[in-house]
Formats: structure tokens, sequence, C-alpha cells
């Protein structure tokens, strides 16, 4: 059993059933064995750049984030000061203010990144899939 936290762009693959997600990636996430987390961070991420109009296709996400992660019994994440502290402090020249919290619970909280972004693992958090 191991304990993942989804980034963003696979978190609306996985609900939106986006063929990019690979199949063994999703059979990772569909294992019950595997606690699933979700971050308040992706739901602040989606819903800015559905506001914006930059992301169309997580539209149906960001109105039903909620009980999309309780259907699937995602565990949530909330963003604490520790948090905050240690994505602010992480290494590297990754600017993406999304993605630096989102590698910082996951060092924090021990969990692996389901994330198709190889800057990730550059923040020092584990990654699963990374291309």
């Amino acid at each position: 059993m191991t304990d993942y936290l989804f980034d963003t762009h696979a978190l609306v693959w996985w609900w939106t059933g986006d063929t990019a997600l690979p199949e063994d990636v999703a059979r990772v996430i569909g294992d019950q064995r595997n606690a699933i987390y979700v971050s308040a961070v992706s739901a602040w991420e989606i819903a800015t750049k559905c506001r914006i109009g930059k992301w169309q296709a997580a539209v149906p996400v960001f109105e039903n984030f909620e009980e999309l992660a309780a259907a699937d019994g995602f565990g949530e994440l909330s963003v604490t000061v520790l948090n905050g502290l240690l994505a602010g402090s992480l290494p590297g020249e990754h600017r993406d203010p999304f993605d630096r919290m989102i590698a910082a619970q996951a060092i924090h909280d021990e969990l692996v990144v389901i994330t198709r972004d190889p800057a990730l693992a550059s923040l020092g958090c584990a990654t699963f899939w990374a291309d």
C-alpha cells in the first residue's frame, strides 16, 4: 500500500476520463489498497483556471469537486502554515506556486505525487509516472 497525492492535471484527467492518463496510472488510482489524497491547492488551481477561462475541460470538476472526491473515497488535504513555510523555502527554480505547495504537502505528509510533470520531482518530492 502506498499513499498518493494527485497533481492537479492528473486529478482532472482521472475525473474527466481523459486518455492522457495512462492505464497503469489509472490502475494504481483505482486500487483500493492505496490511499489517495486531493489537495485544497488543486481545488484552488482548478477554480482559478476555470474563472479566467484557461481550462474549460475542468469546469465539470470545478462544479462537482467535493462530490467527486467523496464518491472516489479520496482524502482531502488542507493547507497548513507548515506547508506554506516549506513550499516557500523549497530550493529550485520551479516558480509555479500550485506545484510548490503540492510538493511541500507531499514531502510533509510523506506522499507520492501522481504527476506527469518531471519538474515536481526537482522540488524534492517523490513522484509516480513523471515523463
